[in-house]
């Protein structure tokens, strides 16, 4: 029997509640140019305008994007059913599993789904479990929103949103991985800006990822890890540099771990609408760790993330580590920083390198942070620290900063440390700002020259940091304000004089007129 065999409408036929047949869904136009992408984005954003009003719009998300992968998994199977089943004329050969990421188990496909008027939520419950056992690798990520919950979603809107969904054909055919990948991360940018306090739980803005990434460079046959890696934004942006440099971006290998379980159910996503491979897993990277080798951390060549800020309350999991990470000493229970520094640290390889987003206030702490910072930089592993502008991030409009660290740096490098101050660079938009083209490639490029350019950057030696106490804020080192203008010493003089000239003269015409009104000065 094929796997789209017609009952409850999964081969274009009615269903067995006499939906009528839908008309062909149709391709994405210009799927290779800027349009095509921009038409993709822009029509998936559509299921946001059939939720409103009637869903949360933090949970826009939780519906729509279950349903995107389920789509894109249902006619990318059907697609290939049909090629093979053209090519061999067997059906058992053609629903060979080896021909396929994901396997759709039969009755289960969106057409299924759609056929259907009446309770359209449990159904899709039930197909998207079906789905889930048949790929547990999966499993929590295409089946971890209820749509049986009409206080959440009500089947009104759910219908609609089906029906919308599928308007397209989402078959890499039809629709490429790269640009269903950047339509996904449209989505999300989209998501954002409707519920921007949930967005900093696991995205970070893509400009401030490509200049991490090109700074790092991440290479063929690397390992890439980001250990707070939220809806795995840092890993395809690795993946994407190597591929848009005609590199083998399959010959590198991407590992990243997320607390929370939505997060990572996005990220898992997030991969596969990429055409990816990653190594996805879940759970608390500071109590957990689950890339280990032998019982160790394992050790990785580059290292990338955006943990959250301030994080409070870690200082008890830093002294009873188990894995060695925190040797540069604990710190205490107002901010994590500076842990998150050390975990990243420990997961580098001899000649690993890193690079972090944190708050600026990490740059200049004292207290324990301090300490930690210090013996950091005795041991010459801070490389740069760039100064962003305020209001990039979605969840904060304090001023960010990037830090990168280098266990092995260059001759030229070692001893010093580059200060790049970048907080003036970036375009004002309605509520926030955002690095255009030229600030991202000023940014790369001063990190690449590592060299004094006036009013931007400076590099310095470690022994002027002491002196300022190992503080890292980066206007104590660029000096970004203009000399003052040079005073002519003559010239003020000469205008005092003047003035006192002035004030005389007053004085005297007061007092001729005072007198002739009958008033003598005393």
């Amino acid at each position: 029997m094929e796997p789209v065999d017609g009952k409850g409408g999964s081969g274009g036929k009615p269903g067995r509640r006499g939906r009528p047949r839908r008309a062909a869904v149709k391709p994405v136009e210009g799927v290779n140019g800027v349009k095509g992408r921009a038409d993709l984005g822009g029509w998936l954003w559509g299921g946001a305008d059939i939720l409103r009003g009637a869903v949360r719009a933090e949970d826009y998300q939780d519906f729509m994007l279950p349903l995107l992968f389920f789509k894109r998994l249902s006619d990318e199977y059907r697609v290939t059913f049909e090629a093979k089943l053209a090519e061999f004329g067997n059906e058992e050969v053609a629903r060979d599993k080896m021909f396929y990421d994901h396997l759709v188990p039969e009755g289960c496909f969106w057409e299924d789904v759609w056929a259907i008027g009446v309770n359209v939520g449990s159904k899709l419950n039930d197909v998207l479990e079906a789905i889930a056992r048949a790929n547990p690798e999966i499993d929590r990520v295409i089946n971890r929103t209820d749509f049986n919950n009409p206080n959440a979603i009500p089947e009104e809107r759910l219908v609609r949103l089906i029906e919308h969904f599928s308007q397209r054909n989402l078959a890499n055919g039809n629709v490429s991985m790269d640009m269903l990948g950047d339509a996904y991360e449209y989505l999300l940018k989209k998501f954002n800006e409707e519920a921007p306090k949930r967005a900093g739980e696991f995205y970070t803005p893509r400009e401030v990822v490509r200049v991490l990434v090109e700074c790092l460079k991440s290479g063929e046959g690397m390992e890439v890890y980001d250990p707070c890696c939220g809806s795995g934004g840092m890993l395809i942006e690795s993946y994407f540099y190597l591929k848009e440099r005609g590199l083998d971006a399959s010959n590198l290998f991407l590992f990243g771990q997320e607390i929370n379980d939505e997060t990572w159910a996005m990220a898992k996503m997030n991969v596969f609408l990429h055409g990816m491979k990653a190594w996805i897993m879940q759970g608390d990277t500071f109590v957990n760790p689950q890339f280990l080798d032998g019982g160790e951390l394992r050790k990785f060549d580059m290292v990338i993330a955006n943990p959250m800020w301030n994080q409070k309350g870690f200082k008890q999991y830093m002294e009873d580590d188990q894995y060695d990470r925190f040797g540069y000493g604990v710190v205490n229970n107002s901010s994590a920083d500076w842990g998150w520094i050390q975990h990243m640290l420990a997961s580098m390889n001899e000649n690993g390198r890193m690079g972090i987003v944190l708050d600026q206030g990490a740059l200049f702490r004292n207290g324990a942070e301090g300490s930690v910072r210090e013996a950091v930089l005795k041991d010459d592993l801070v490389e740069c620290v760039v100064a962003l502008p305020e209001k990039l991030f979605y969840n904060t409009g304090a001023p960010g900063c990037l830090i990168f660290l280098n266990r092995n740096k260059t001759e030229e490098k070692r001893g010093k440390v580059l200060f790049v101050y970048a907080a003036e660079g970036y375009e004002k938009l309605s509520n926030m700002n955002q690095l255009r083209a030229e600030d991202i490639r000023r940014i790369i490029e001063g990190y690449d020259e590592f060299d004094d350019v006036d009013k931007y950057s400076r590099v310095v030696e470690l022994d002027e940091v002491e002196e300022n106490d190992w503080n890292l804020s980066v206007t104590r080192y660029v000096d970004i304000f203009d000399p003052p203008e040079p005073v002519d010493i003559q010239q003020v003089w000469n205008q005092l004089r003047k003035l006192e000239n002035q004030r005389l003269e007053t004085e005297e015409k007061l007092a001729e007129y005072l007198k002739e009104l009958g008033y003598e000065q005393q």
